[in-house]
């Protein structure tokens, strides 16, 4: 619960940010609900606002390679317990399809490409994981690209309403191959 409690933090602070600058959405998000039994609500609207944090550099997030990550990020954090459930696995087909930032891409190569390393995971899950891993650190050059992998990340992670600790180990692997530190998300 602490690290979603950081990740609260930090997206306040970015929210406040994009309000000092006219962009923010006053969502009436004053964190009220992240202690006792409400905190899965809190991670809702957590989730939520890593969303709206994306779409809101949505005009930058236009190239391969924040594509070609951002699917090896959601195949990553998909296999991170070492397997996908077919049901799973479309689940998170159908979040990547309706991602408002994602829709920058052709849904058949968001598909293709996030099948392809679930794929690759599932047949050597090492030698797949390596893989997904240089694509995704192909995202370094550019430090919005990169954050908004990571983001990705933690939205398809988190639209369960749990953040598996296998997940967040993929996502501070993923962190490490993009020069992110894991902290600036609470993770």
């Amino acid at each position: 619960m602490v690290m979603w409690d950081r990740i609260k933090d930090q997206a306040k602070s970015f929210q406040q940010s994009q309000s000092t600058r006219g962009t923010g959405g006053g969502h009436g998000q004053s964190g009220a609900h992240g202690s006792g039994s409400a905190s899965g609500g809190s991670k809702a609207q957590l989730v939520g606002l890593f969303k709206t944090q994306l779409a809101s550099v949505k005009s930058e997030l236009k190239s391969g390679a924040y594509r070609d990550a951002s699917m090896a990020m959601c195949a990553l954090v998909a296999a991170a317990d070492g397997q996908v459930e077919p049901a799973e696995r479309q689940r998170v087909e159908e979040l990547i399809v309706s991602n408002e930032v994602l829709q920058n891409f052709p849904a058949d190569q968001l598909r293709q490409r996030f099948n392809q390393h679930v794929d690759r995971l599932l047949a050597n899950f090492d030698l797949g994981k390596a893989e997904a891993l240089q694509v995704i650190a192909k995202a370094a050059k550019k430090p919005a690209e990169a954050r908004a992998v990571i983001q990705t990340g933690i939205v398809v992670a988190g639209a369960d309403g749990h953040f598996e600790p296998s997940e967040q180990y993929a996502i501070r692997e993923a962190c490490a191959a993009l020069g992110v530190p894991p902290t600036e998300f609470g993770i």
